[in-house]
């Protein structure tokens, strides 16, 4: 569907320039958006190298280990379904410290696994479970302390303070994680649309 749209405003646009008969602008608009994306990719490459060579120091050392340890607790709150030794629980909590911390590369595979894991656990195979659904919405809404690809695009453009987004970052993120989890709750408990087991 939004290769369809995607499709459609491209589409629009070329047929609404050649109308105007100023085709030539939108070959001269995709070739230097298509130089400044190769640009900023470059730019983009030392800086998450740099990030992610820090993270990666930080999951050795143990600071995603320990900050699983700190989450357990509430973890085990927001999924009272997995049993608290299964494997889906410690995916989860790698995936959500990950994600805390800006790994991003490091949070995949471990989303993957804790997904593969959760479906293990569900008894209806074809529809997603309620843990699943949690999962989803922490991991799409997750608090993030160290925004690294937002500050390297910052250092890319010549930001004169690319990490004062730091602050404002953590924020959002804390607010929309606090969002989803309300509403997974609501939507467990009080939803009207809810099936009762």
């Amino acid at each position: 569907m939004l290769n369809i749209i995607w499709l459609l405003l491209l589409a629009s646009g070329i047929i609404v320039a050649a109308v105007n008969g100023n085709i030539e602008v939108v070959t001269q608009a995709a070739l230097s958006s298509a130089r400044g994306a190769v640009k900023v990719c470059f730019d983009l490459i030392g800086i998450m190298a740099l990030w992610l060579g820090i993270m990666k120091i930080a999951e050795k050392a143990g600071m995603i280990q320990g900050l699983a340890r700190l989450m357990k607790p509430l973890i085990r709150r927001l999924f009272p379904t997995i049993p608290p030794d299964h494997p889906a629980m410690g995916a989860v909590i790698l995936n959500l410290s990950a994600n805390m911390l800006g790994l991003g590369n490091a949070a995949t595979p471990f989303g993957m696994k804790a997904m593969q894991e959760l479906q293990q656990l569900n008894k209806k195979s074809d529809e997603a479970s309620e843990a699943m659904c949690t999962f989803l919405a922490l991991n799409t809404s997750c608090i993030t302390l160290v925004p690294a690809t937002i500050i390297g695009v910052r250092v890319s453009f010549a930001s004169a303070n690319p990490t004062e987004i730091v602050g404002p970052c953590i924020f959002a993120t804390a607010i929309a994680m606090t969002i989803a989890i309300t509403l997974d709750y609501w939507f467990r408990r009080y939803s009207p649309w809810r099936r009762i087991p």
